[in-house]
């Protein structure tokens, strides 16, 4: 054999690819990129990774109101069944799963015509964006006292109105009936939030090809064609985070229920996170209080995971 065809040989061996270091060497090799991001890993460690582990673990734990939480007794799941098991679960469940599936809905569904109207151009529209946007940015807390003023059954501006009108005879216990209060609170919520998807949308909106609608309109297509065929589809992913967000923030809604009502009367606005506050704070069911809380956090987990799938869907599109 030849030199030439030696060398022709070995060239056409492939070199093997190089070996690639294992996740210690690249942890050490990165070692000064992990000293500049401590001090906030260890804050995050202090203030979000410890109280969920201790959350965790005091809910196995049964924690009496005569007991000091040094004296909390071991129980194991004890908590869980009690809490599966209560008919007070079972309803404040249910009244959480009304309030939010309103709430997100109507939210959703007035901030979604909101925006819809105030993309177009017309005479005032920067004064009415200014105006619609009142509800968000006005305080949960102020918010609340000014609906309960305008609830109360004496002396609410509602009530008297709708008399000075003719429409009632006698005011109406919108907060203060077992069969109204929680979807008195219900409107009160949609008002606060409302603008937040009327801003999310109205930026989705931005994303419409003006040309596909143009083009739409003279092979004539009706305004509600134009909307499902060409505008809703674009809206699909912002639809998509809009809805998840308002359903985490009616999940953990707090302000406006405990202000307004306190969880009454007679529980029927008792809500999962006000019930929690109250087997905690109030009773002083630490145990109790615990697990239910684990059982939340585990559902805004759920919802974190479809909020995180939901950002990444494009990347993962554009990547592909």
């Amino acid at each position: 054999m030849s030199t030439a065809q030696g060398q022709a040989i070995f060239r056409d061996v492939p070199a093997s690819p190089p070996k690639k270091p294992h996740i210690g060497q690249r942890a050490w090799q990165a070692r000064a990129d992990y000293l500049y991001v401590a001090p906030a890993i260890l804050v995050m460690l202090i203030v979000i990774a410890y109280p969920i582990y201790y959350t965790i673990e005091l809910s196995f734990f049964n924690t009496p109101a005569n007991l000091q939480l040094s004296q909390k007794q071991w129980t194991g799941l004890s908590n869980y069944t009690a809490i599966l098991s209560s008919p007070v679960f079972w309803k404040v469940t249910w009244q959480t799963l009304v309030w939010t599936v309103l709430s997100t809905f109507f939210a959703f569904v007035l901030g979604l015509g909101a925006a819809l109207s105030l993309h177009r151009e017309f005479v005032g529209r920067a004064f009415l964006r200014g105006l619609l946007l009142v509800p968000w940015v006005v305080s949960a807390v102020a918010a609340s006292y000014v609906w309960k003023w305008l609830y109360h059954s004496d002396f609410g501006a509602i009530s008297a109105m709708l008399t000075a009108a003719g429409l009632i005879d006698k005011p109406i216990n919108f907060v203060d009936n077992t069969q109204t209060s929680l979807y008195a609170l219900i409107v009160v919520n949609i008002w606060k939030e409302f603008s937040f998807a009327m801003i999310m949308l109205m930026a989705g909106l931005q994303t419409v090809p003006e040309q596909l609608l143009r083009a739409a309109q003279v092979d004539g297509a009706s305004p509600w064609q134009r909307f499902w065929h060409v505008t809703f589809p674009h809206l699909s992913g912002v639809s998509t985070v809009t809805v998840l967000l308002l359903v985490v923030q009616n999940f953990n809604s707090f302000i406006i229920p405990f202000i307004m009502t306190g969880g009454g009367p007679v529980g029927s606005t008792q809500i999962w996170i006000t019930h929690i506050y109250e087997l905690a704070f109030l009773r002083q069911r630490w145990g109790l209080g615990a697990a239910y809380a684990v059982l939340l956090f585990l559902i805004m987990m759920t919802l974190g995971y479809f909020y995180v799938r939901a950002l990444t869907r494009g990347d993962e599109s554009r990547a592909g």
